[in-house]
């Protein structure tokens, strides 16, 4: 039950920026900060600890501006805990994995916290009032709603008339360890930090779409990242990015004939490349086991927030537990 004078605090713990938002009980952002993720390195403990102490300062901060309101905590983590325990796990920022994220966080800042994958709060965000806010409201036969993040990873959150589903496995929703379907034209054989090879994460990312490119560029040409890449207008960009959304085109099409979404929402920096739904929509069709195809597609509504904003919303969100 949301606690009108409360204020929320959200906390998006991601690759490579650690966001703050201090929330009302309308959603209206009080005070937004944003500050770098520790780089990982070999000592994976001070990494650890530093994670810890740029959440604590953030906290502080918060604070501060609630100007002693009661505040509480959500943290969208980049991974998940195994289930009956606080043991972090699937961690693309690795030095987080077997670690005790939410215990150790609740000691230093000595409140409780609230803690979900960052998909998963994500999408929280988008079914509270975001771009699939709409879905619950509709007389349809499917009110679930798909999460998609496409960014420095890829993952994936699934939500029925806006309360997020879990399994016994902590993995709800990871479509982007699954392995991707082979395809013509596409380099296969890449490692993933999971341990498996060629998952989705490793293709579809916008580290995957850059391997995609250096892969197939000539010896000696210049490297370029994702967003080069989608606004280039080489033959060798057309061509890669062809594959790209080729190949998210049959991947989220197994999600579609397996959960049958009304909407799925897309957020992470590669989802906003140019032309990523319109490709998407006119590629899918042939891989969804359906005459006609209703799902919709959108970008999400508050972008790059909406890691934090439904963060802060896991104390209105009524399947979770402290």
């Amino acid at each position: 039950m949301i606690n009108t004078a409360a204020l929320y605090l959200g906390i998006d713990l991601g690759g490579t920026k650690i966001e703050a938002q201090l929330l009302d009980k309308t959603g209206d952002c009080i005070w937004r900060h944003r500050i770098a993720t520790p780089v990982l390195t070999d000592d994976r403990d001070q990494c650890y600890q530093e994670v810890l102490q740029r959440i604590n300062t953030l906290v502080s901060e918060g604070r501060d501006i609630a100007a002693g309101r009661v505040m509480c905590i959500g943290l969208a983590a980049p991974g998940s805990q195994v289930p009956g325990s606080d043991i972090m796990q699937n961690c693309n920022s690795t030095c987080l994995n077997g670690r005790r994220l939410q215990h150790d966080l609740q000691q230093l800042v000595g409140a409780p916290i609230r803690l979900a994958n960052d998909a998963d709060c994500m999408l929280l965000s988008e079914v509270f009032d975001g771009a699939a806010a709409d879905v619950c409201h509709q007389k349809a036969t499917s009110t679930a709603v798909f999460g998609v993040i496409l960014g420095t990873g890829v993952g994936g959150a699934i939500a029925v008339d806006r309360r997020l589903l879990s399994g016994p496995n902590g993995i709800m929703g990871e479509w982007g360890h699954n392995r991707v379907p082979t395809l013509a034209g596409h380099n296969m054989g890449r490692d993933c930090y999971c341990g498996g090879t060629d998952c989705i994460e490793t293709h579809l990312s916008g580290v995957g779409l850059a391997t995609t490119y250096r892969l197939q560029a000539p010896k000696g040409e210049a490297l370029l990242d994702a967003r080069a890449i989608a606004s280039g207008d080489s033959a060798l960009c057309l061509q890669v990015m062809d594959q790209y959304y080729e190949m998210l085109a049959a991947c989220l099409a197994g999600v579609i004939n397996i959960i049958d979404p009304a909407k799925i929402v897309f957020a992470g920096g590669t989802s906003r490349l140019p032309n990523l739904v319109t490709e998407l929509e006119q590629r899918i069709g042939r891989y969804v086991f359906s005459r006609q195809l209703r799902t919709g597609f959108v970008l999400s509504q508050h972008g790059d927030a909406s890691g934090a904003r439904g963060a802060a919303w896991l104390w209105r969100d009524r399947s979770h537990k402290t």
